[in-house]
């Protein structure tokens, strides 16, 4: 990439957030909150595609698709060297959506 003024300052402020995030009480709430996050998406998701119940099927595969490929990011050996905080929470984020998703069948078969 081109070296502008734009590019400098998400630079700047990318390497600050990491900074802040080294913090290891600071990046266990984060990874709290992706995991909050993504069972409230669950939950979303899965009332909103029920409710209209005319893409279930298409919606189920989309998410199956998405889980798939954070799985594949997440467990791939490239990653295994370097810990990233985006994509550590990201597949925080996948637990908490596949946790929901869980729920949501037990609701349905109780």
């Amino acid at each position: 990439m081109q070296n502008t003024r734009l590019n400098n300052l998400l630079d700047a402020i990318a390497r600050r957030l990491e900074q802040w995030f080294i913090n290891p009480w600071r990046r266990f709430s984060l990874l709290i909150m992706s995991f909050l996050f993504g069972t409230f998406l669950g939950t979303a998701i899965s009332t909103t595609a029920g409710q209209k119940a005319e893409l279930d099927i298409v919606v189920a595969a989309f998410l199956v698709f998405l889980t798939e490929i954070t799985s594949r990011i997440f467990y791939s050996r490239s990653f295994l060297s370097k810990r990233s905080l985006w994509i550590e929470s990201l597949n925080i984020l996948k637990v908490g959506f596949t946790y929901s998703l869980f729920i949501e069948a037990f609701k349905l078969g109780s």
